[in-house]
């Protein structure tokens, strides 16, 4: 995996926005391709002057949505017996598309846009999204929106963890556990988006669907 890490972030390294779009869009597929390895060191070199900020949020934001996009139609067309049984060669065993499943119908529209927000969940809402046919612009919307605000996280995050320990981006693998660590952060606002969201639900009469 150490080797993995150190590749993928090479690709960041020289292959510039581009790297971004290409990994962003793996890592919001079925390819466990970790997400704070490539726009933390993206955001930390557009501090020096390498990239722009904003360019770094954007790639990230194409680059996942084209990923999602991809896994919407490929679980749309194939169908869930199919996903079912070759799942597991895919990163993809049964258990986590039953997790991806229950998060959609618990919490619906609002769940897509979440989902960018929660490990795992992110990286697999778009085959449930896909079998249950979800119209394709909410679902486009929803992904767009979480995913933008997800790179915006990570790359606040670069611009900070990584000004004041520079020495990280020798260390990727280091890199990603001192991010992950700090990801309570993240967890955190995404939980109250999600209680927001639930009491929003409630009020207007639409309760959240058990699964």
């Amino acid at each position: 995996m150490q080797h993995w890490i150190g590749l993928w972030f090479q690709m960041v390294n020289e292959w510039g926005y581009a790297g971004i779009i290409v990994l962003m869009a793996l890592e919001s597929s079925i390819f466990p391709i970790p997400s704070e390895i490539v726009i933390p060191p993206a955001a930390y070199w557009a501090s020096q002057g390498r990239y722009s900020f904003a360019g770094v949020v954007i790639a990230g934001t194409v680059g996942s949505y084209a990923g999602a996009a991809a896994t919407y139609w490929a679980a749309r067309w194939l169908g869930r017996p199919l996903l079912v049984r070759y799942g597991p060669y895919l990163f993809c065993p049964e258990e986590k598309l039953l997790r991806a499943e229950r998060w959609l119908a618990r919490y619906e529209a609002g769940g897509v846009f979440f989902a960018r927000l929660v490990p795992v969940v992110r990286h697999l809402i778009g085959i449930p999204a896909g079998l249950v046919r979800m119209p394709f612009g909410l679902y486009s919307a929803m992904t767009i929106v979480g995913a933008g605000l997800w790179c915006l996280v990570l790359a606040w995050f670069g611009t900070t963890v990584l000004g004041d320990q520079p020495e990280l981006v020798e260390d990727p693998g280091r890199l990603v556990q001192v991010l992950q660590q700090q990801s309570y952060l993240v967890g955190g606002f995404a939980l109250l988006l999600c209680v927001l969201y639930v009491f929003v639900m409630r009020a207007t009469g639409k309760p959240v669907r058990e699964a």
